[in-house]
Parts: structure tokens; sequence; C-alpha cells
């Protein structure tokens, strides 16, 4: 799991996706399913998704059920045509992974 999400990390700059500047508290807060409501997906992936994920695998901790990933993947990246292949791979892969490790 640990190297997916450093190859979903790599995608998402690839794709220029990957942001420096983090979103304010009050986005990151949200109690929808993938912030939703306040963040777009790549930003939920890179501020919530791949931090909660490394600190658990770190701390050797219990990993969340089947992430479900691909199919919200295929929703918020429609707009980058064959250039989403690779990151809905990664994506199906880290949902794959979850199901295998819970």
């Amino acid at each position: 799991m640990a190297q997916a999400l450093i190859d979903l990390e790599r995608e998402l700059r690839a794709l220029q996706m990957w942001t420096v500047e983090p979103p304010d508290a009050r986005r990151l807060a949200s109690g929808e399913p993938f912030c939703v409501d306040t963040l777009d997906f790549e930003e939920w992936l890179q501020w919530v998704f791949v931090p909660r994920m490394s600190d658990l695998i770190a701390q050797r901790g219990l990993l969340p059920g089947a992430a479900q990933l691909a199919p919200m993947g295929e929703q918020a990246f429609v707009h980058l045509g064959r250039r989403q292949q690779p990151l809905l791979l990664l994506l199906a892969r880290i949902d794959q992974l979850s199901r295998q490790l819970t």
C-alpha cells in the first residue's frame, strides 16, 4: 500500500494536480464522503487520503475497509480523457489492496 500511495502522488504530480498550499481547515473539516462539498477529488486524495493512510501504515494501524476510490475517480477525472487511465488504474489498485489488507 505504501508504494501505491507513492505512485499516486507521482501520478497526480505528473498531471499537475498536486498543489503546494493546503486548503483551509474549514474545507478539510467537511463531514461528507471525500469532502465532496468542499474539495476537488484530487485535493481530497492529496490532503486527506494520502496523509491518513500514510499515518496508519507508519503506525501499523488497521486500514479502513474497501476504499472505493476508482468509481469516484472515474467521475472526477473524466475531463482528463485518456490521460486519466494511469490514475484510474492506480486508484483501482489501491481499492484492491484496501480489500486485501482489511
